[in-house]
């Protein structure tokens, strides 16, 4: 059992094994929701890493499952404890939007994170001025939150230089949501330039989707991978006006990354996109 990464990543691997001891222990999600008093719901939760569980009820599930060795409980109550750490992104959680902290959580713990951006630049790409003019257009009612939650996407950029290990990104952005004066042309420039400086950094790749190149893989919509550590599932997440959906099942996670194979490949190398991009921002500043 892998024991690696922070709480995020440690509240999945101890609900990944709870589950795994139940359906060895040859029990249904109802009858631990009976057994513990709580809804199926809360169960489900809990074992796909998105619930809190108390350390007594941890403990209660080990016995009531058979698990009597001592080494084996000693770590799962060891990952347990690890999981409820409160991360830097904890702090926000009062701004962020429903399930965004799991997410800065996933990102935090995560080895490498590609991922296809249709309408905006990637969050960890953003300049502070592109971020506050994006922020501030979807969450139009609540002026309020605006500069907690760009502090908030900048404390996450500090993945790309983080030491000695930084987040290796992979990101694929549409050529028309780099022509979209987002706050305006001068912010919209100094954002492609900003763009221009990433692509120097050794764990930063970055391509463009021509809007000539037509249909492709990926048109449904934006989408990242989060890979980890060996032994730890990698994560889809898809995020979406309706809401954000984390998909683990390895057919669903299969699927993700042939799509965003056959994008990558379908786009220029990137070893043009610093040409295309400062293309891009000479014809927005002459415009």
């Amino acid at each position: 059992m892998a024991t690696a990464g922070g709480p995020t990543v440690r509240r999945r691997q101890l609900g990944s094994e709870l589950r795994r001891l139940r359906e060895h222990a040859g029990m249904r999600i109802e009858d631990v929701a009976t057994h513990l008093e709580c809804s199926m719901s809360k169960i489900s939760r809990v074992e796909t890493g998105q619930a809190p569980i108390k350390a007594r009820d941890v403990r209660d599930l080990l016995q009531w499952y058979g698990v009597s060795d001592p080494v084996r409980i000693e770590t799962v109550m060891q990952i347990h404890k690890d999981a409820q750490q409160q991360g830097w992104w904890t702090h926000y959680a009062e701004v962020l939007p429903s399930g965004m902290a799991t997410y800065a959580g996933l990102e935090a713990d995560a080895r490498v994170l590609r991922s296809y951006e249709p309408t905006f630049v990637h969050g960890l790409l953003q300049t502070e001025e592109y971020a506050r003019a994006v922020i501030a257009a979807v969450r139009p009612n609540e002026p309020q939150e605006v500069d907690q939650l760009v502090r908030f996407r900048k404390e996450r950029q500090a993945l790309l230089t983080r030491d000695p290990d930084p987040l290796e990104l992979w990101v694929v952005i549409e050529e028309s949501a780099l022509r979209r004066p987002v706050g305006g042309r001068e912010v919209m420039v100094a954002q492609l330039e900003h763009l221009i400086e990433a692509t120097r950094l050794p764990n930063v790749t970055i391509q463009v989707m021509p809007t000539s190149k037509g249909a492709h893989a990926a048109l449904a919509g934006t989408f990242s991978l989060l890979e980890f550590e060996p032994r730890t599932p990698t994560v889809v997440y898809v995020n979406s006006i309706a809401g954000n959906v984390y998909l683990e099942k390895e057919r669903d996670v299969r699927t993700f990354i042939q799509t965003f194979d056959l994008v990558r490949a379908a786009a220029p190398d990137p070893h043009d996109t610093s040409v295309t991009l400062e293309r891009i921002a000479r014809e927005m500043h002459a415009s």
